[in-house]
């Protein structure tokens, strides 16, 4: 190993100036991205007064593309240069949130959300295979962690921005920053360097570049459905990931039975004011900002005593939200501070549940099938919280966003026990095969 490569292995996380400048991609489009959240929720929420189902149709436009070209963007992405897709991605993304500041009609927005989705799917595989392009081995779980952490501050930053737009400019204006900041995300893409003008980072096979490698001359003979199960078949053969991931699809099918429908709770509640909503999405993004540094200093824990115990605490408060939303005095300080604290612990839970999951799929993934893998995990995760929305939609409708909240949260709460009662069975698992491997 050259010493240009170890010294690329070997310097800090914060210091590698390549991965500073995808992280400054990520934040101002995170940024925006939370800035468009807000502004849809309101317009159709509240401005548009849009019924549970029409509310449901706006989450599926959201997830249909991620689950039909979840496989088919990882498998572009592990063969067509990541930075392209990415810079494309935002460009293309710029003139469709500024068509979302002109909709008037709700199928208008369905369409550019869905055109929108299209291009999310693209950018998230080949951004998580530029990450294992980049940063060595062991980093992974910290450059893992500062994404989260700059996830959640968006989610803190994009409603509160977002709100202050809003009541200054109007909803347009959330839509026009948003566009801007994928301007700006394309320009800080334009600094990260193409795969074959990086070091190898000590650790990576010779070969493994989705462009030109051994790899590549090796994929091409290989059938395309073949191509797209590689994904899957990865993922099944490390058992922290594959009962990891069936135990994340689980529950974001059911949360999303309630998370879904978050705006008509709100929209149901008793003298609930007009910022609430903004406040707690702000909130859930300060306990998730939480949990990525909570994660870090359980270091002792297994990925899924994590996961399972996120998922505990966030049914649990899930619950806890709808009883203080159905019976709480919104009129007063102590109703309103109820509800945020419940849905900070809620951002709390989340984070537990998602970040370790996360960090373990980089650090176990091979660099030349993240592309496929992040592909076929993000397709399966939108399988699972495509039935939530379908089946919130129908229990708002008949009994009510309490009765929906109520049962989402007892049901997750319940299948985070589950994971922590069978967490040292499939953990034994794992080690004989990463033993045998």
């Amino acid at each position: 190993m050259n010493n240009h490569v170890r010294e690329t292995a070997e310097q800090p996380l914060l210091k590698n100036k390549t991965y500073l400048s995808l992280l400054g991609s990520q934040i101002v489009s995170n940024l925006g991205e939370w800035l468009t959240i807000l502004a849809i929720l309101t317009l159709v929420g509240l401005k548009w007064d849009a019924t549970p189902w029409q509310i449901t149709g706006v989450t599926l436009c959201m997830l249909l593309p991620v689950l039909l070209g979840g496989p088919l963007a990882g498998m572009l992405a592990d063969r067509v240069e990541r930075k392209q897709i990415m810079i494309w991605a935002d460009i293309i993304r710029i003139f469709v949130v500024l068509g979302m500041a002109f909709a008037q009609e709700l199928w208008q927005m369905y369409l550019l959300l869905i055109t929108k989705s299209v291009f999310d799917v693209m950018f998230g595989p080949a951004k998580s295979g530029k990450i294992k392009e980049i940063v060595p081995r062991s980093q992974l779980e910290q450059a893992v962690s500062y994404s989260a952490i700059i996830e959640q501050s968006a989610k803190i930053a994009g409603p509160a921005l977002g709100g202050l737009l809003t009541a200054v400019f109007g909803l347009q204006a959330c839509f026009m920053l948003n566009a801007l900041t994928f301007l700006i995300s394309a320009l800080f893409l334009f600094r990260v360097p193409s795969r074959s003008r990086l070091p190898l980072i000590a650790g990576e096979e010779q070969g493994a570049s989705p462009e030109g490698g051994q790899e590549t001359k090796s994929s091409a003979k290989q059938g395309f459905f073949k191509e797209l199960a590689a994904g899957i078949q990865t993922i099944a053969a490390i058992p922290v990931l594959a009962y990891g991931l069936l135990a994340l699809a689980m529950v974001l099918a059911v949360l999303q039975i309630a998370d879904s429908q978050t705006i008509v709770l709100f929209r149901d509640i008793k003298n609930m004011p007009d910022d609430m909503l903004g406040w707690c999405i702000a909130l859930s993004g300060v306990g998730t900002l939480a949990a990525a540094v909570v994660v870090r200093l359980l270091k002792s824990w297994s990925p899924l005593a994590k996961m399972g115990t996120g998922s505990a605490v966030m049914g649990i408060m899930f619950y806890a939200a709808s009883v203080v939303a159905q019976n709480g005095d919104f009129g007063t300080m102590l109703g309103k501070l109820s509800m945020m604290l419940s849905f900070m612990i809620v951002g709390l839970g989340a984070g537990m549940t998602f970040i370790p999951f996360q960090a373990e799929l980089q650090k176990r993934t091979p660099e030349r099938l993240t592309g496929r893998v992040f592909g076929t995990v993000n397709s399966i995760l939108s399988s699972a919280s495509l039935i939530g929305p379908l089946l919130g939609g129908y229990l708002v409708t008949t009994f009510g966003a309490f009765a929906a909240f109520r049962l989402s949260g007892g049901l997750v709460a319940l299948l985070g026990l589950l994971l922590l009662c069978t967490k040292v069975v499939i953990m034994k698992r794992d080690r004989l095969v990463h033993a045998d491997a």
